[in-house]
């Protein structure tokens, strides 16, 4: 079993990404420490610092359940795409470091994702 975030278009073309719910975790893990976030000291994760006192347009994805809980509006997926593509534009895949090439493929499949649900006006759905 895994996680797929895709588009709430009812189009199985649609573009879509998954993970398993390890593979998830450790990106979401590293997307959170490109935004300044230790994820184990947040709310839900573990810690006690709540969300209100971040100041990230990837909360909503940060701070989403696994694979419950609201899909995100085509607002919030738009919110998100700038400061995606800031990552992606600052972490430059290293041939000899595969799991940074792996996150970046990760991004670079979300900002895919994100678009699509922007352009269509449909919501991201986490299944």
């Amino acid at each position: 079993m895994g996680l797929m975030l895709f588009p709430g278009d009812d189009d199985v073309a649609s573009p879509d990404i998954s993970w398993s719910y390890t593979g998830f975790s450790m990106f979401r893990k590293w997307l959170a420490q490109a935004e300044g976030i230790t994820l184990t000291e947040m709310d839900g994760f573990g810690g006690e610092r709540r969300w209100c006192s971040v100041s990230t347009t990837l909360a909503p994805l940060l701070n989403h359940p696994d694979d419950d809980g609201p899909d995100l509006a085509p607002a919030q997926c738009a919110a998100m795409l700038p400061r995606l593509e800031a990552v992606l534009d600052q972490r430059q895949p290293d041939d000899s470091d595969p799991v940074l090439r792996r996150r970046i493929e990760d991004v670079r499949q979300l900002i895919t994702v994100l678009r699509f649900c922007v352009d269509k006006d449909v919501e991201l759905v986490f299944g």
